[in-house]
């Protein structure tokens, strides 16, 4: 029996979100290509995106199982699928390393989202920058009203003392033109970002100033792509993505760093 093709391409993706797997909607990859025949990629593209499937493929890859590619999604993830495009797998793929199990889907996505992360212009970037020597980042994205996100900006002077420098990211959890999101504008169009952030989550009353041109759209959709489902969710230097709080001892010891 055939599903429709709406039918099948919404359970697939469907799919994927259930297993809880990143929607990146993009690759960094320099050339996601790279050492792929192009007839195989050009098969994969169409068997893939074939009316009855209808997934539109973004990259292709290969991966570290002889046989199988690394096939990028558009509002997907990554699948693995055969030469042919008969066959694809759902769910990362685990090296059986001396020192146990390495998750090479998840390392793909760390390096997705740390590349995606460095992509994001500095000027775009709420900077509370560390005290003398740098010794480490996080990268934070960021709602104002978010208990959670109020409790972690409390221990960024702590982080900046012991080296971390804090970059913060919108993320407006409410989406585009709710409370949050011009309260998150506003902190990004003032003239001092970093008091008017800090503001906003001391909970004070200030005037909104939502300015054109500002980058809190684009962030949101920057998080959504690499996988953000809520606030704060940190990502490290490495990539890989902590959601929720985390006190600054933990965050230091996360970060390699006493």
């Amino acid at each position: 029996m055939y599903l429709r093709r709406t039918s099948l391409r919404q359970t697939v993706l469907s799919l994927f979100l259930g297993l809880g797997l990143s929607a990146l909607g993009f690759s960094y990859a320099a050339s996601a290509a790279e050492g792929v025949d192009p007839a195989i990629e050009k098969k994969l593209r169409l068997r893939l995106g074939a009316p009855q499937i209808g997934l539109e493929v973004r990259s292709v890859e290969t991966s570290e199982l002889p046989g199988l590619y690394r096939v990028g999604i558009v509002q997907g993830p990554t699948v693995y699928a055969t030469e042919s495009g008969d066959y694809f797998l759902v769910g990362d793929l685990y090296n059986v390393g001396l020192t146990g199990l390495v998750n090479l889907g998840e390392q793909q996505r760390s390096n997705d989202r740390k590349a995606a992360v460095a992509a994001v212009a500095e000027k775009d970037v709420i900077v509370f920058p560390a005290e003398g020597e740098t010794r480490s980042q996080i990268t934070v994205f960021t709602d104002v009203s978010c208990f959670y996100c109020q409790k972690l900006h409390k221990e960024v002077p702590e982080l900046n003392r012991r080296g971390v420098e804090v970059r913060y990211l919108a993320y407006p959890r409410q989406g585009i033109g709710s409370p949050g999101f011009r309260q998150l504008a506003s902190a990004w169009c003032a003239d001092d970002r970093q008091a008017t952030l800090t503001a906003f989550k001391n909970r004070e009353e200030l005037e909104e100033n939502v300015c054109p041109g500002n980058p809190v759209a684009d962030q949101f959709a920057l998080g959504q792509q690499i996988g953000v489902r809520g606030t704060p969710a940190i990502v490290t230097p490495s990539g890989e993505m902590i959601p929720g709080y985390k006190s600054a001892d933990d965050l230091m010891a996360v970060l390699g760093l006493q």
